[in-house]
């Protein structure tokens, strides 16, 4: 079987040894097929925490929640923090209630953007095919790439993520497998620092030993809806026929189908358009609170913002999403005069669609979205008559974007981004 010393990067021949005979780490991977798969997903660990920590070495061995102020809620938290329960997205009084002792430091995602950009430069160093879906994931394919490195996909695996910890000083994990959606299962198995593979014989075993959850893109309405059908795990979904499930969820239940079976034929696509930018959080308790609603679509705008002007692109189209208790979407759309990019311009635009909401809620989840997209040099150009403070505020935009990246985001915070 072939195996692979993920610390010293030693190929071992024979079968697995518990401890790798060259550098004794026990960090050894093992799999029958693990020179002939090619398809990875790449997620850094705690990616927002990750990097505090990275910059602070006070905060190594301490409980780390990256978030707002205490009616804010969680972007991330670390997995110390983790143990004691913290979750995403929860309410920042919960969070503290659970780990009292935790360290709160608010986003700098400016900072995020640049570690962003140098570990993508890594990643595009081994393949041209490299699709990312956020700043802190993506998707290879390293197939026929064994020629011009001179070593099959999981060795130059192993090394990049060796290369992003050591010069980069942040952790990620690895799914390998025969496709993406089976990638993306097999990268959150081992978290943090996990190296896990799932390969073709072994890929409709996996799947009917797991819950219904580990669908990719089935989120939490999605799966009651599978549930009210009798559907709780893989192993249900699998004795379901292929008409049936189409019939009773039209288009998704066909692709549920096949995804239950491990088949996935999408191709990573590096250049495949970007048809739109959003963020969104789900509330761990539902609210109805507009001022804490508020805070939220300021963050989430600032998030929106940064990946944006990460890509060099603006959008003409801003979204709020609201999704209610019972489950149910509202959305609102406005078309902007021209594009944008500035995380101002979708906060106000954002927030007066909210104040069009005239449901009181409550909302279990809140999401910011930029579509219509075209590149940056397209933005912000024409001064806006009726409000004329916009050139200035987003002159000051532009200076606090230059002043975080070299000062840190803590150099200038707006009021809003506490609540």
């Amino acid at each position: 079987m072939p195996a692979l010393c993920r610390d010293c990067l030693c190929p071992i021949d024979g079968p697995p040894p518990a401890r790798c005979p060259a550098c004794r780490s026990p960090r050894v991977l093992a799999h029958g097929e693990l020179a002939t798969l090619g398809i990875a997903h790449i997620d850094c660990d705690a990616f927002y925490a990750s990097v505090e920590k990275r910059d602070n070495p006070a905060l190594r061995d301490q409980p780390v929640i990256v978030g707002g102020g205490h009616r804010g809620v969680v972007s991330t938290c670390c997995y110390i923090a983790r143990i004691r329960g913290v979750r995403s997205a929860m309410p920042m009084f919960q969070a503290l209630r659970l780990c009292p002792e935790a360290v709160v430091v608010k986003p700098r995602m400016s900072v995020y953007v640049e570690v962003s950009r140098a570990i993508r430069a890594l990643m595009e160093a081994l393949t041209p095919a490299v699709e990312p879906l956020s700043l802190d994931e993506a998707f290879l394919d390293l197939t026929g790439t064994e020629r011009l490195h001179g070593a099959p996909p999981a060795h130059l695996l192993a090394r990049l993520v060796r290369r992003i910890e050591n010069e980069i000083g942040v952790t990620a994990s690895v799914g390998l497998s025969h496709n993406k959606f089976l990638a993306k299962i097999a990268s959150d198995l081992d978290k943090p620092r996990g190296f896990s593979v799932i390969g073709r014989a072994e890929t409709e075993a996996f799947l009917a030993r797991q819950p219904i959850r580990v669908l990719w893109g089935v989120g939490a309405a999605g799966q009651e809806a599978l549930a009210r059908a009798g559907i709780r795990s893989m192993a249900d979904l699998l004795r379901w026929e292929r008409k049936d499930l189409s019939a009773r969820f039209g288009q998704m239940g066909d692709r549920l189908w096949h995804l239950a079976r491990g088949q996935d034929n999408r191709r990573v696509s590096p250049n495949a358009p970007l048809k739109s930018i959003s963020r969104e959080t789900t509330f761990f308790e539902d609210t109805a609170d507009r001022d804490l609603l508020d805070g939220h679509i300021w963050r989430l705008s600032e998030q929106v913002s940064a990946r944006a002007k990460a890509r060099d692109l603006a959008g003409r189209t801003v979204t709020l999403k609201l999704r209610r208790a019972s489950f149910t979407l509202l959305t609102r759309r406005h078309a902007l005069r021209e594009p944008t990019q500035m995380a101002d311009t979708l906060y106000r635009a954002a927030r007066a669609l909210l104040d069009q909401v005239a449901e009181p809620g409550p909302f279990r989840l809140i999401g910011v979205g930029l579509s219509d997209l075209c590149p940056a040099s397209m933005a912000d150009r024409t001064p806006d008559l009726l409000d004329p403070a916009a050139a200035r505020r987003q002159g000051a935009e532009r200076a606090a974007d230059e002043i975080r990246a070299k000062f840190g985001a803590d150099a200038i915070v707006k009021g809003r981004a506490l609540r």
